[in-house]
């Protein structure tokens, strides 16, 4: 039976060699699984992330507790391991941080494997040499450095301070461990973007969330508690063109979609204050309150402006509620 980490194997040239590194290599990449979830298809987030998810997990502390990205086990309902010799380990959710995108999932039989040491990504700086590592051992890492940190928002009302964006990208980033000169996790895999090189040719890039928002939340997301007060949620996909924010799809069920807001609709302004960015936009939204706050837009649609109240939520109420075994 293959392994979800077969044919994500990375190419020959880019693979990091033991020799340039103080830290045990394969101590390392041993604490790396692979993460197969499965979301029933009536859930919430089905349409969007689809039902069967792949991706990685980081063991991070004893029993079994591993870290992976939240979107790859938002709704899922059963969730397994692999290690890098192929044995399969099934795991449950325990805890996912919509601020972050981090998630821990916890194994339901030992995992026999290294836990890697949380890190901290500050003095992590442009040039800095990294690993980014999936499952799979060797043929699934890449020896690559840092090239930005910056900070990035995403279409889906998400906002991180600074993240750490890498090259070359790894071909299965979705949460692959990022590994500083010490050896320890220094960051967990998100995206995958595009970046430019120095002749101006496109290049995939990877984005990678921080290692040291994890302990702040981590015993809150082990125990299964949302880790801060839900922010206002809108349910807008929305995008920067222009100096301007431009909704380009509505979520269903969510406020927006309520208050009749539109695709091609441009945010002006939010409580009175103008926007022409998504960090202004999420900022000046999540500024007034916690969810279910009323939102105060200014909203262009075809040439006429108008004022428009939306009544916020709390993204996780629309998620389906895990049983409990």
């Amino acid at each position: 039976m293959p392994t979800p980490f077969e044919g994500h194997e990375v190419e020959a040239r880019l693979r990091p060699s033991a020799e340039a590194y103080r830290f045990d290599l394969d101590q390392a990449l041993a604490s790396m699984v692979a993460l197969e979830a499965q979301v029933p298809a009536d859930a919430y987030t089905a349409g969007i992330l689809g039902t069967e998810r792949v991706g990685n997990g980081v063991v991070v502390g004893p029993g079994g507790l591993v870290l992976t990205m939240a979107y790859l086990i938002t709704e899922a309902e059963e969730v397994v391991l692999t290690r890098n010799d192929g044995r399969r380990v099934p795991a449950h959710v325990l805890g996912l941080d919509v601020r972050s995108g981090l998630g821990l999932v916890q194994a339901l039989e030992p995992l026999d494997l290294p836990v890697m040491t949380i890190g901290s990504a500050r003095d992590l700086e442009a040039g800095s040499p990294v690993i980014a590592a999936g499952a799979g051992g060797r043929a699934h890492a890449v020896a690559g450095k840092v090239l930005a940190r910056m900070p990035f928002a995403g279409y889906w009302e998400y906002l991180l301070d600074d993240a750490i964006i890498t090259g070359p990208a790894h071909p299965h980033w979705s949460g692959a461990a990022l590994i500083g000169p010490k050896g320890d996790l220094v960051g967990l895999g998100s995206l995958t973007l595009e970046g430019r090189d120095q002749n101006g040719d496109a290049r995939p890039i990877n984005m990678f969330v921080p290692a040291e928002l994890l302990p702040p939340i981590l015993h809150d997301l082990a125990r299964g508690q949302a880790p801060h007060p839900p922010r206002p949620w809108l349910g807008v996909f929305a995008q920067e063109m222009e100096n301007h924010v431009v909704i380009v799809g509505i979520s269903p069920k969510g406020p927006a979609a309520r208050a009749e807001l539109k695709a091609g609709d441009l945010i002006l302004a939010v409580d009175g204050e103008p926007v022409s960015d998504l960090a202004e936009f999420y900022e000046k939204m999540w500024s007034l309150g916690d969810a279910g706050v009323s939102v105060p837009l200014k909203v262009l649609r075809e040439g006429d402006a108008f004022e428009v109240e939306v009544r916020s939520m709390d993204r996780a109420s629309l998620l389906k509620k895990r049983r409990l075994n």
